[in-house]
């Protein structure tokens, strides 16, 4: 185009005749960032595993069956539910709903460390001075209202999750993180109070919920804090098809959820529901579990595992007992010494103590064999020691 202007222009009189497409152009370059040195999946440590435009995580099945129901008891210690929202701090939440109604902008992969791929986010961006993270919203993200997912939810979440409204939690995690900032529809960026290569990965899992979450009819809003069983409005592959208050929670798949083929979600999330059911206590559970009214159970307890399930059912493989190992960082039990005092300060006093801990006869009669016992503080993992003294 340059090439067909009159030769005959001045400088002044060019600027004059391009002076509107200028500034549009400069007006574009300000309020779209550019994606360059953007990706779909960033890591705290060297690089993610999967590349951009990869097609699902190496350890679902893509072609997984669809359907069904499963049903399940109490996830952990609670008997009851009197919420639906899982962000505030006072009230006992409903088994499932953050994992099942909400999503955040970037999700983890369950085979490797400190990485994180979009899921609302179509890429992500940190800026190169660390300071801040750049995320760039998918355009078929929607609500479970079908409502579209834009940056102003996303700084609604933020800031709604980090005010006195929420758990005390959220202000803990996002300490570092000095404001949420809409650049456009549908980009919105993170600026922070100091360099950490961690924090795109926490604003990465930050959970998004629409701002019309308590909105009433005549237009006025519940606060965060009072909203208890009004319907969550997130992003999730799954919505409430019921409930009874307390007792239990039946959930059914979105037939309209957006993220069903983005490529951190194939393979997941395939029955048609979940129904989960509240009992009173540990005792009650399991002999629910043995009648057959709920489909799996997870044990922690040492004796119940040992002794409890058994029986005709156990016997004829109608109920499958199975130890699933894993290699996930074990934490520690023990006696720590307090090396301030002479007593423990002698490394010999600290080993004849060690011999005099008798381990088996205490695995063998109180913890029925199924406790191992450690070499590390980072036992259960590739960094822990070993009895040759390798790592």
């Amino acid at each position: 185009m340059l090439s067909q202007l009159p030769l005959r222009l001045l400088p002044c009189q060019f600027w004059a005749h391009w002076r509107p497409l200028g500034i549009a152009i400069l007006c574009w370059i300000l309020i779209c960032p550019s994606s360059a040195g953007a990706a779909q999946g960033i890591a705290q440590y060297g690089k993610p595993k999967y590349a951009d435009g990869f097609a699902h995580f190496d350890y679902v099945n893509p072609n997984a069956p669809r359907g069904g129901t499963l049903t399940l008891p109490n996830p952990d210690r609670r008997t009851s539910f009197d919420k639906f929202n899982p962000f505030t701090l006072r009230g006992v939440t409903a088994p499932g709903i953050g994992a099942l109604m909400f999503e955040s902008l970037a999700v983890g992969s369950a085979d490797e460390v400190s990485s994180v791929y979009g899921l609302i986010a179509e890429d992500i961006k940190v800026a190169a001075d660390q300071m801040s993270v750049t995320f760039r919203l998918r355009p078929e993200a929607q609500f479970s209202d079908g409502s579209p997912i834009l940056a102003d939810d996303v700084k609604h979440s933020f800031d709604t999750l980090i005010s006195k409204l929420a758990n005390p939690q959220y202000r803990t995690i996002y300490a570092d993180v000095k404001q949420a900032v809409v650049v456009s529809e549908r980009v919105i960026r993170f600026d922070f109070k100091v360099r950490n290569s961690e924090l795109p990965l926490m604003v990465g899992g930050l959970p998004i919920f629409s701002k019309h979450w308590g909105k009433k009819a005549d237009g006025s809003h519940t606060p965060f804090d009072k909203i208890t069983f009004e319907h969550p409005i997130g992003s999730g592959p799954y919505v409430i098809e019921s409930y009874r208050a307390g007792k239990s929670m039946i959930y059914k798949r979105n037939p309209n959820y957006w993220g069903n083929k983005v490529n951190v979600r194939v393979g997941f999330f395939n029955f048609d529901r979940i129904v989960y059911k509240l009992y009173s206590d540990d005792a009650v559970r399991l002999e629910a579990f043995k009648a057959g009214e709920f489909d799996a159970l997870v044990e922690y307890r040492a004796k119940n595992w040992a002794k409890s399930y058994v029986g005709p059912k156990f016997n004829n493989g109608t109920l499958i007992k199975k130890a699933f190992p894993n290699h996930n960082g074990a934490g520690m039990q023990g006696f720590a010494m307090n090396l301030r005092r002479p007593i423990f300060q002698d490394a010999r006093v600290r080993k004849a103590l060690g011999y005099a801990l008798d381990f088996e006869w205490l695995n063998r009669q109180l913890f029925y064999d199924q406790y191992s016992r450690i070499n590390s503080y980072f036992q259960n993992s590739d960094l822990s020691a070993n009895y040759n003294g390798e790592t």
